[in-house]
């Protein structure tokens, strides 16, 4: 696994998907589950857990492993339909994902 958060700089990718009546949003990189009664409420708890999380690592003097998680590999397998097109357009159960992309790492 390449590191490449520090607790200087980095990103995390993110994705909002609908399970059942709950709304779920996961930071890939820090293994972070948020649950909502809609999308906007799992990713406002979300990012707000993120800073948190990266304010915590920055307090301890984190190294890389904190930051550079391996990301679950059903979450993972998700982003990687998300980011190929020809599979996004076919794969019907995407339907549920709200949205999706990279936040900066606030420092």
């Amino acid at each position: 696994m390449k590191f490449k958060n520090t607790t200087k700089k980095g990103r995390v990718r993110y994705i909002v998907f609908k399970e059942e009546n709950q709304w779920h949003a996961v930071a890939l990189e820090f293994n972070i589950v948020e649950t909502g009664d809609d999308p906007n409420e799992a990713l406002f708890l979300l990012f707000e857990a993120i800073q948190g999380y990266v304010e915590s690592a920055q307090k301890i003097k984190a190294g890389p492993v904190i930051l550079n998680q391996k990301p679950d590999p059903e979450y993972q397998k998700m982003w990687d339909t998300l980011i190929d097109k020809k599979m996004r357009e076919s794969f019907q159960s995407l339907k549920h994902i709200y949205t999706w992309g990279e936040k900066p790492l606030a420092v």
